[in-house]
């Protein structure tokens, strides 16, 4: 456990020594790259990615990976190395005033509005904070991400809550949902297959986001049919961290339509379920996922999918939006491989 944010149910969270990143890369991956939303303070990374209800809100913690595997070489030749000074952070308008030095070859020192790319990185920023990042400017705005706070300009924050670090070969607890049937299914019960675990809610109003997940899901899900071996060897579970509205009918119905089966599916491989309300702060944290309600329809949270190997150790850690189901049939793949050995 290394990570931490503010108290009480995990929220998006803004933390102590922390970097923000929209892009960045999972290391030692054969088949390419995930995204990773940091923050990183006097040395310490830690992960979160966040999504704001109508605005992309992404703040985390997370060791390791820079953003330049998954942004590709045409980001990496429109970006800027910025350092400055905060004046003011805004995370409902996802602003920063920063008065910043010169960017040589670009514009000289000044102070100016930027636009974080994920929003719910200003939580972490206070007036005074010394910062580094990555502009990226656009036609509509410059874009600040992959951002470190090397100075705090107060040194007495303390994290109300601390955050797993999901490490491969980490035991993953025995957490139980309540599934799209009404019965309790506990993690522990799929020993013996590759488990593939997102998380989810279902009013998620954004395309990139809940949606992404659910839609790569159903690539995978389709992908596994078409190989009746790993079919039988991996179980899909998508979790819902709003169980207060994710009730065994809505997640029956919302599965059903990203499976296309609708009321003829029978979920034997591809599972929607949420944890009891009591325990979701224990899955929250332990997967890294921060949440924030807002208003009464909508949640700021942020994204974590993970592949469980067949023993229940944790096998690989996708932190991010970005992460292709190319990568994890290739995950399902070399874990069904070293099965066969």
């Amino acid at each position: 456990m290394g990570k931490h944010g503010p108290g009480g149910i995990p929220e998006a969270r803004s933390e102590c020594g922390s970097r923000f990143s929209a892009a960045a890369g999972i290391e030692h991956f054969e088949a390419g790259s995930s995204v990773n939303w940091r923050v990183i303070f006097y040395g310490t990374r830690i992960s979160t990615a966040v999504l704001l209800a109508a605005v992309l809100c992404l703040a985390g913690c997370r060791s390791r990976q820079t953003a330049s595997h998954a942004a590709g070489p045409e980001a990496d030749a429109r970006s800027y190395s910025v350092r400055g000074v905060v004046i003011s952070a805004n995370a409902t308008t996802g602003e920063v005033i920063l008065n910043g030095d010169a960017i040589p070859g670009y514009m000289p020192a000044m102070t100016m509005a930027y636009t974080l790319k994920q929003p719910s990185a200003a939580t972490a920023l206070h007036p005074g904070d010394t910062i580094t990042a990555v502009m990226e400017p656009t036609a509509q705005a410059n874009l600040l991400d992959q951002i470190d706070i090397v100075a705090q300009a107060k040194l007495d924050y303390v994290p109300g809550v601390t955050y797993n670090t999901l490490e491969p070969g980490e035991a993953v607890p025995d957490f139980h949902f309540l599934n799209q049937s009404g019965r309790m299914i506990g993690l522990g019960q799929f020993r013996g297959k590759v488990v593939l675990l997102t998380f989810i809610y279902t009013r998620c109003p954004l395309p990139n986001y809940c949606v992404r997940m659910s839609r790569n899901f159903a690539k995978i899900d389709q992908a596994l049919r078409t190989d009746p071996k790993l079919y039988a060897k991996t179980h899909l579970l998508s979790v819902s961290f709003d169980p207060a509205y994710d009730t065994p009918k809505v997640l029956r119905s919302y599965g059903g339509a990203y499976t296309g089966l609708y009321t003829k599916e029978t979920f034997t491989h591809w599972e929607f379920a949420a944890p009891p309300e009591n325990e979701l702060k224990k899955v929250l944290l332990f997967f890294d996922i921060g949440i924030t309600p807002v208003g009464s329809q909508t949640i700021t949270h942020s994204l974590s999918t993970v592949v469980i190997a067949p023993d229940g150790k944790l096998y690989r850690w996708y932190p991010g939006n970005e992460w292709k189901p190319e990568q994890v049939l290739a995950d399902v793949a070399h874990l069904e491989r070293g099965q066969d050995r």
